[in-house]
C-alpha cells in the first residue's frame, strides 16, 4: 500500500471513529443526571462521587456498574477500588453468582489474564466483593473482571477477608449507606509475581469504611496480612491515617477538610458494629426505601468513549509520526 493510500486509510479510519466518538458522547448526555437532577441527588447533604480517593497520577480510572477503579499496570491490579453500598443493596437478592472471570477489555494497555492466575497457588481476590452487588445481575458480573482482582491467599480469602466483607455489610445495614475503599497495599515490595503478566502478590490488603451519617460521622480502616489471620478482626483496626501512610493514596477527598481531619485521625471501635451480615436478618416485611441506583449504562457508554478518544489518539500520533514519544510521555 502506497503511503497516498495509508493515509487515506487513516483519515477514513480517524473520520469513522470521531463519528463514533459523537454518538457514544450524545448517549452520555442522554443517560448522565442533569444539573437540576444532580441538586435533588445531593440536597440531603450528600456529596457526590464522596467514595472516590484522589487519582494516582499513571493510572486509569475505569468506572463499572456499582464501582470504580484506579487500574496500576504495573502490579496489573487496581490500587483501589472505591463504592457505595447502601442498606438496599446489601439486602439485595436480583443476581446470584456464577464466577464468570474475565478479562476486563476497558484496561487499555490490558488486564491480568486467567492464565496469570491458573496453577500459582493463590485465590483470584476480589477487591470489591461480588456479594456486595447481589442488587443487580450487571453489577455482580462486572465484579468477575479481572480488573478488580488480586493474588490471595486462599486462607486469607476464604476466611477473615470474607468475614470483613460480611462485616462492612452488616455496616452498611447498621447506618444506612457507607463508602468502602479497598485493594491491596502497593508500597511495601519487593514483590512475588505471577503468570506471564507479572501479577504482583501484595503482602497485605487495606479496607477503608466511612459513614457520613448526620450528627455520627465516622470512619474506620483495615490492614490484613495476606495469610489465614489468626486473630479477631478488631486487631487489624487502623486510623483512615493509617492506611493513607501505608498505602500513599488520599482517601475521601472530597469530605469537608474540618470532617475530613477528625475523623480521618481516629478511629473508636465502640461506634462500630462487627457483627457479620446474614441475608436471613432480613425483615419479612422489609421494603426498599428508595430506588437501588445502577450506573451500568453510563458506566459502559463511559468506558466505550474513553476506549474511542484512545483509538483516535493512538491514530493522530501515528500519523504524525511520534508514536514512541506519545507512549514515553504517557498520552497513550
Amino acid at each position: 500500500m502506497g503511503k497516498k493510500s495509508k493515509k487515506k486509510h487513516v483519515f477514513r479510519r480517524l473520520i469513522i471513529l470521531i463519528v463514533i466518538l459523537i454518538i457514544i458522547f450524545i448517549g452520555l448526555c442522554l443517560v448522565t443526571p442533569g444539573e437540576d437532577e444532580m441538586v435533588l441527588a445531593t440536597a440531603d447533604g450528600e456529596i457526590a462521587g464522596l467514595e472516590l480517593p484522589s487519582p494516582v497520577e499513571g493510572e486509569q480510572i475505569i468506572e463499572h456498574t456499582g464501582y470504580t477503579l484506579s487500574y496500576n499496570e504495573e502490579a496489573e491490579q487496581p490500587s483501589w477500588v472505591a463504592y457505595e453500598l447502601t442498606r438496599d443493596e446489601a439486602f439485595g437478592d436480583a443476581a446470584e453468582r456464577e464466577d464468570n472471570f474475565r478479562e476486563d477489555r476497558a484496561v487499555r494497555t490490558g488486564s491480568a489474564t486467567l492464565d496469570d492466575y491458573r496453577g500459582s497457588g493463590y485465590d483470584r481476590g476480589h477487591m470489591a466483593p461480588a456479594a456486595d452487588f447481589k442488587w443487580s445481575e450487571e453489577a455482580m458480573s462486572d465484579t468477575f473482571y479481572l480488573s478488580n482482582m488480586s493474588p490471595q491467599d486462599g486462607g486469607l480469602n476464604r476466611g477473615l477477608w470474607a468475614d470483613l466483607e460480611a462485616i462492612v455489610r452488616q455496616m452498611a445495614v447498621d447506618n444506612g449507606k457507607v463508602y468502602v475503599v479497598t485493594g491491596p497495599v502497593l508500597t511495601d515490595g519487593p514483590f512475588e509475581t505471577i503468570g506471564e503478566s507479572k501479577v504482583i502478590v501484595p503482602h497485605q490488603y487495606y479496607k477503608v469504611v466511612l459513614d457520613y451519617t448526620d450528627p455520627d460521622i465516622k470512619a474506620i480502616g483495615f490492614v490484613l496480612p495476606n495469610e489465614k489471620c489468626e486473630e479477631d478482626i478488631e486487631y487489624y483496626v487502623r486510623s483512615v491515617d493509617e492506611v493513607e501512610e501505608l498505602t500513599g493514596l488520599d482517601f475521601y477527598p472530597a469530605l469537608p477538610d474540618d470532617i475530613e481531619a477528625i475523623v480521618e485521625a481516629n478511629v473508636d471501635t465502640a461506634r462500630w458494629s462487627f457483627q457479620q451480615f446474614s441475608s436471613s436478618s432480613r425483615p419479612e416485611d422489609y421494603t426498599p426505601s428508595q430506588a437501588i441506583s445502577g450506573t451500568g449504562r453510563e458506566a459502559k457508554l463511559t468506558n466505550a468513549f474513553n476506549e474511542v478518544f484512545y483509538e483516535i489518539k493512538s491514530e493522530v500520533f501515528s500519523l504524525l509520526g511520534v508514536s514512541d514519544l506519545a507512549r514515553t510521555l504517557g498520552l497513550i
